[in-house]
């Protein structure tokens, strides 16, 4: 697929951040169809449909309403949503044989099971560990939706193993496809140099840590609580919203803490995230080790990358282990402010910084979707392929 084709590719759906900024990647180089769920409760009764047109990412989305709770027991039932999804999806291609639908989501099985086009599983959660879901149903409609897909994406390594043991997933179909940051985030050359402060944190005194992203319970608290009190040398930067629950009670307590020691400055819109990663001295990323994180793909790390400034993380992303030495991997506070000095000590260059300019010019969303684009070529070969491999090492 060298060209364009002449079908839209469905996507199903964009909902979430990294679908748009993929939808919209893949839009550069294919026709799309982005379809965009408005969950309401008397969804099965309606029967609109909208135009939405996003600045950032550049998107058309096609809105729909669906009833809320569909995947589940007795709605699944009582009112199949899938012929209507298919009917909708028809409407957008002179040939539906020929245009490839990417379900996002293992609760869209049964709408892959009647398109007549090539199907593409887009796998960006490990959604068997997410809270309060039937594993059972999740593990079965992973197994349906790998059945009917000519290509499967899982965006990390476990997240395709569990695909392989549980999913019963034939190897050859996998290709792993990360997560990623927008071209336009890459620099021309390598960044050595902190750039300059956003509003809300220019009168930050220097050196700053900055923490990028759902400030939640993917985030230790405590240890980044003790990594504050052992470097009363830096100031900490948070970006990103400081109220989403936390079910751990010492967890709570510790990010109270951190908002009394530190700058919070509030959810931004992703396209201003790479001005506060770029603005750092080093990028922290202190993941907790838990489900579903542990086995997904790190948008952040991406982020970082792109903006250049050295990394120091915890081990609770699996992916970021295979990323050394783009980052620092520390597993306690005191090692994280060891981490942190010896970074002041070398004026924060680690002397990784073309590497990681080199590696963020492969990991955007462009590469991204010209890797999926290529899992519906003739498939040759029957082993497991990473894209991160056929489009160059991130």
């Amino acid at each position: 697929m060298d060209t364009p084709s002449t079908y839209p590719w469905q996507i199903l759906d964009t909902g979430s951040v990294w679908m748009k900024e993929f939808a919209s990647a893949l839009s550069k180089v294919e026709p799309v169809a982005a379809w965009a769920p408005t969950m309401q409760w008397l969804g099965m009764f309606r029967n609109w449909q909208a135009t939405e047109v996003l600045p950032a990412p550049p998107l058309t989305m096609l809105r729909f309403p669906l009833q809320r709770g569909y995947a589940r027991t007795p709605l699944r039932w009582i009112a199949p949503y899938q012929a209507g999804m298919i009917r909708r999806m028809k409407s957008q291609t002179a040939d539906p044989a020929e245009s490839p639908l990417v379900c996002s989501t293992p609760y869209y099985a049964p709408v892959a099971e009647l398109w007549p086009g090539p199907v593409i599983y887009y796998v960006t959660d490990l959604t068997i560990e997410y809270n309060g879901l039937d594993k059972a149903q999740v593990r079965s409609l992973d197994r349906r939706m790998c059945r009917v897909a000519r290509a499967v994406c899982p965006n990390s390594r476990r997240i395709a193993n569990y695909l392989m043991t549980e999913a019963q997933c034939d190897p050859g179909k996998i290709t792993i496809i990360p997560n990623a940051t927008r071209a336009s985030n890459v620099p021309p050359s390598p960044r050595y140099e902190p750039a300059e402060l956003p509003a809300d944190a220019r009168d930050l005194p220097r050196p700053i840590a900055g923490v990028l992203g759902d400030l939640s319970e993917n985030m230790d608290w405590e240890l980044i609580v003790a990594a504050i009190q052992r470097t009363p040398q830096f100031n900490w930067l948070f970006v990103g919203p400081p109220d989403r629950p936390i079910a751990n009670q010492a967890q709570r307590a510790a990010r109270a803490q951190a908002i009394q020691m530190s700058r919070f400055v509030g959810m931004k819109p992703y396209g201003e995230l790479q001005a506060y990663a770029r603005c750092v001295d080093v990028a922290v990323l202190p993941y907790r080790k838990k489900e579903p994180t542990y086995s997904g793909s790190s948008t952040r790390f991406y982020e970082h990358l792109a903006a250049g400034r050295p990394m120091v993380a915890t081990r609770g992303f699996a992916e970021l282990l295979e990323k050394e030495p783009l980052l620092t991997l520390v597993d306690t506070a005191d090692e994280m402010a060891a981490a942190l000095e010896h970074l002041r000590s070398l004026d924060f260059r680690d002397g990784h910084e073309a590497e990681r300019w080199e590696a963020s010019k492969q990991g955007t969303w462009e590469e991204r979707a010209r890797a999926m684009r290529a899992t519906i070529q003739p498939r040759h070969e029957a082993e497991v392929k990473d894209a991160s491999v056929a489009v160059g090492s991130t």
